[in-house]
C-alpha cells in the first residue's frame, strides 16, 4: 500500500512538471527524436563539373512533399552558406561552424513538412575552400543560373518531392539567380523568396558599401567639429569605421618616409599638405581608388581565370556580373503565376532595404498579382541584429525563419495566411507590406 501510495505522488509530481513546464519540457524531453532524413548527393553541373549538396528531408511519410531549393550568395559559399571560416576547437578538436543561414533554413522548412536542396557553389567545397580554381575562376553568373536550373531539375526527380510545390531560395547574390530560375521554369517554380535582394546593378551597390557609408560614417560620427575635416589618427583608432572600410584605411591614406622613418599622407589624398583630410574630396578619393580594386587585390587583377583563388570572386565573374541587366527589370518578368516573398533587414549594409523597396515598387507597377514584403528594424544582411553600420554575424532570428514558413505554408496548400508569426511578438518587429 506504502509503495503504491509514493508511485501515485511521484507520478502526480510528474504530471504537475509537466503542466508547469508546457512546451519546453517537452521539447528538451525529446531532443533525441530524429525529425529531419538527411541525403548527401553529387549534381552533374555538366561539361564535366560536379559539386556537393544535400537534401533534408521530413522524417516521417513518405510525400510527397513541397521542395524548396537553396541558393547562396556571393563568394566562395558551401550548401550551408557559412557567414566565415570553420574553426577547431583547440581543447577537443571538434569542428566549431560559423553562422550558417542555409544550415538553418533547410533543418527549420524540412522539420516542418518540406524537402530541401542545398548545393556548394561550383569549384567550392567547405570552409570556403577553392577545390578547381580553373572552375571558380571561369565562373559567370550565367553558369551560376545554369547551374540553379539543372539543381532544380534534380529536387524535382526526388521521390519524396511534389513537383507542383516547388519554392527556389536566393540569398544576396542569391536574389540576382533566383528570378531567372523562375522565368526559366514558368511551369515548374510556384514561388521565389528573397532574402536581402539585389535590385540594382553590382556597381551601384559597391559604390554604396565602399564610398557611401564610409562617408556618411565620417561626417556623422567622425566629424566631431562640422568642418567637414578628419584626422588620419581618427580615422585610424577607430574600430567601427576600420570595420567599414574592411582594415586600415591609414594604409591607404599614409607613406612612409624610409629616410627619416616619419609617415606622411600621400600627396593625392592631402593636397592641402596638413594633418587632416577633407572627408568630401580627399577621403573620398582615397575611398573611390580602394573601390576600384574590388573584388581584387590589385596583384591578382592581371592573374590568369584558371588561377584565380579569391574567395571573393575572380575577373570574370565580376565582369559578368557588372553586364547583367539588373535585377529591377528582371522581376517585372517573373511569371504571374510565381508568388514571391521579399525580406531585408532595415539595417543591411550590403544589400541596404532601399533595394527591397525598388523591387516592390516595380512589382506594383507591372500588377503582378502576389507579392509580399517584409522588413526588420534592427536586423543586418545575415537577419541577426546589426548596427547601421555593418553586418553582425549570427544565427537568423528564429522570428524570420517563421515568417519565412508562414508564407510558404499558406502558398503550398496547408493552411491560409492569416497572419505572420513574428507578429504575436511585437507589432512593431516588422513591417508587412502584402499585395
Amino acid at each position: 500500500m506504502k509503495v503504491l501510495l509514493i508511485l501515485t505522488i511521484i507520478l502526480s509530481l510528474y504530471s504537475l512538471s509537466f503542466i508547469l513546464s508546457g512546451n519546453n519540457f517537452t521539447i528538451l524531453a525529446q531532443q533525441d527524436v530524429e525529425t529531419i532524413k538527411h541525403r548527401n548527393m553529387v549534381i552533374d553541373l555538366g561539361n564535366g563539373v560536379k559539386t556537393n549538396a544535400q537534401l533534408t528531408i521530413p522524417a516521417v511519410g513518405n510525400g510527397p512533399f513541397p521542395g524548396v531549393l537553396l541558393i547562396s550568395g556571393s563568394g566562395a559559399q558551401d550548401m550551408n552558406s557559412s557567414a566565415i571560416f570553420i574553426s577547431i576547437d583547440n581543447v577537443t578538436g571538434a569542428k566549431i561552424y560559423p553562422p550558417t543561414p542555409f544550415f538553418q533554413i533547410s533543418q527549420y522548412l524540412s522539420e516542418r513538412g518540406f524537402v530541401v536542396l542545398k548545393y556548394d557553389k561550383r569549384g567550392v567545397g567547405e570552409n570556403h575552400t577553392i577545390v578547381d580554381s580553373n572552375v571558380w575562376g571561369n565562373m559567370t553568373i550565367n553558369n551560376l543560373v545554369q547551374d540553379a536550373n539543372r539543381a532544380l531539375s534534380v529536387l524535382m526527380k526526388q521521390p519524396e518531392v511534389d513537383g507542383n510545390r516547388l519554392t527556389v531560395l536566393g540569398h544576396s547574390e542569391g536574389t540576382v539567380v533566383t528570378p531567372r530560375v523562375a522565368i526559366d521554369n514558368p511551369d515548374k517554380v510556384k514561388n521565389i523568396v528573397l532574402l536581402g535582394t539585389v535590385a540594382q546593378n553590382i556597381s551601384e551597390l559597391l559604390d554604396y558599401q565602399v564610398v557611401k557609408i564610409p562617408m556618411i560614417y565620417a561626417k556623422q560620427i567622425l566629424d566631431k567639429n562640422h568642418n567637414g575635416l578628419l584626422s588620419v589618427r581618427e580615422a585610424s583608432e577607430d574600430l567601427t569605421f576600420q570595420g567599414i572600410v574592411g582594415g586600415n584605411l591609414t594604409l591607404v591614406l599614409t607613406q612612409q618616409n624610409l629616410q627619416n622613418d616619419t609617415i606622411s599622407l600621400k600627396p593625392e589624398y592631402d593636397p592641402n599638405k596638413d594633418t587632416y583630410i577633407n572627408i568630401e574630396t580627399e577621403l573620398k578619393l582615397a575611398l573611390m581608388e580602394r573601390a576600384k580594386l574590388f573584388p581584387f587585390q590589385s596583384s591578382l587583377v592581371s592573374e590568369p581565370s584558371d588561377k584565380c583563388i579569391s574567395i571573393t570572386g575572380c575577373q570574370m565573374w565580376w565582369n559578368s556580373f557588372i553586364a547583367l541587366d539588373p535585377n529591377l527589370n528582371t522581376i517585372s518578368k517573373v511569371p504571374s503565376n510565381t508568388s514571391i516573398l521579399i525580406l531585408n533587414g532595415e539595417n543591411d549594409t550590403q544589400t541596404p532595404v532601399q533595394q527591397a523597396f525598388l523591387l516592390q515598387q516595380k512589382l506594383i507597377d507591372v500588377n503582378h498579382p502576389d507579392h509580399t514584403l517584409i522588413t526588420y528594424p534592427d536586423l543586418g544582411h545575415l537577419f541577426y541584429p546589426s548596427s547601421q553600420w555593418g553586418t553582425e554575424f549570427g544565427p537568423i532570428q528564429q522570428y524570420v525563419l517563421a515568417d519565412i514558413y508562414a508564407w510558404l505554408e499558406s502558398h503550398n496548400g496547408f493552411t491560409p495566411l492569416t497572419t505572420f508569426s513574428s507578429s504575436s511578438q511585437s507589432s512593431s518587429n516588422t513591417t508587412k507590406i502584402i499585395n
